[in-house]
């Protein structure tokens, strides 16, 4: 079989599609990685922001039985180190 320049064209026509469609399979894998990342670290960020807020304000809940119930449920919800 003998290859005109047409069939060259026609080629390298899909050959182009094939990797752009690669690049854009790629690419939106990438996209979902970041959003989990970005995710995380807003998650993370909160987690830091609570457990500060949690210390600080340690006496509030400790005025009752269900306070000290609810702080330590905080506690847990947001990671933080409980400290005695």
């Amino acid at each position: 079989m003998e290859f005109t320049l047409i069939h060259i064209y026609i080629l390298n026509l899909i050959l182009t599609l094939a990797m752009f469609a690669v690049l854009v399979f790629r690419a939106w894998i990438e996209m979902k990685n970041f959003k989990l990342m970005w995710r995380e670290l807003e998650w993370r960020r909160l987690r830091e922001h609570a457990c500060r807020i949690l210390e600080e304000e340690k006496e509030l809940f400790g005025g009752s039985e269900e306070g000290k119930e609810l702080y330590e449920l905080l506690c847990k919800l947001f990671e933080c180190k409980i400290k005695a």
